[in-house]
């Protein structure tokens, strides 16, 4: 079996057209900068700032015996609810750490103890023999 040339050799093809001229582009405008998002861990610096900010004024204000703390341990604000019962006792005027730690062991919990993990029944609890101290 033998192949002829003609067999072998491809149609012609048509002739490309020429290509139109592409017209010119306008010329882009600058749009206006999107909502840039921050990576998480610069979004959690700027909260923690935040939040160190507040507790400072809290224990300011605490200090300076225009905030009370039973009022505090009652409510938990949101920038109360990481501090210890040590730190948030300790920021009232002449409470020092045994002072706080005395109150804070007969209420039975710990100086460690987070103002946002405690429950209704200890907050009570805290709130009770603060005011009873108070009184005294």
């Amino acid at each position: 079996m033998s192949m002829s040339a003609a067999t072998t050799i491809a149609p012609a093809l048509e002739p490309i057209p020429a290509l139109e001229p592409i017209p010119a582009l306008e010329p882009v405008r600058p749009v206006a900068p999107t909502r840039r998002i921050e990576p998480q861990h610069m979004q959690a610096l700027a909260r923690a700032n935040k939040v160190r900010l507040a507790r400072a004024a809290l224990k300011r204000d605490i200090g300076a015996s225009q905030r009370d703390v039973v009022e505090i341990v009652r409510e938990c604000p949101w920038e109360a609810e990481s501090m210890t019962l040590a730190e948030l006792l300790s920021s009232q005027r002449r409470w020092g750490k045994a002072r706080s730690r005395k109150l804070i062991v007969q209420a039975g919990l710990t100086e460690t103890k987070r103002l946002g993990t405690l429950t209704e029944r200890q907050r009570g609890i805290l709130a009770a023999a603060l005011e009873a101290k108070a009184t005294c």
